[in-house]
């Protein structure tokens, strides 16, 4: 299965089709052969952001670092699963989410980078 595979409007097509209950979540999945955690995330960012959820990105989310750092709080104290805290915080992905907790988990700072210094320490050199 190659990436953007369908459009917006075949998404949508799909969601209603299980949402009316003509198929079954994972009878979708099979049928329009997308992994089912592909369908779920279609299906919550249809419920957070409505058809404009389920466009291709064609740019880059930019995140402050206050908004990275009250996510990653959030979740090293246990209270909200990852899934919650993306919808609270409006993250684009749990990827997105695990890459700023390694981050923080190594000391890395947690910049915005619109014009900062990168966060990512200096490796070592060889010769």
């Amino acid at each position: 299965m190659s990436r953007g595979k369908y459009n917006a409007f075949e998404k949508l097509a799909i969601l209603e089709e299980v949402s009316n209950g003509e198929i079954g979540f994972l009878a979708a999945a099979k049928k329009y052969e997308i992994n089912k955690t592909t369908l779920m995330k279609w299906q919550r960012r249809y419920k957070m952001y409505g058809y404009e959820g389920l466009e291709r990105r064609t740019h880059l989310q930019r995140y402050s670092a206050e908004l990275k750092l009250r996510a990653v709080m959030d979740y090293l104290e246990g209270g909200l699963s990852q899934y919650q805290i993306i919808d609270k915080y409006k993250i684009a992905s749990t990827r997105q989410l695990f890459n700023w907790i390694n981050k923080y988990n190594g000391h890395s700072s947690l910049k915005a980078y619109k014009g900062e210094a990168k966060a990512m320490t200096k490796g070592r050199s060889t010769t």
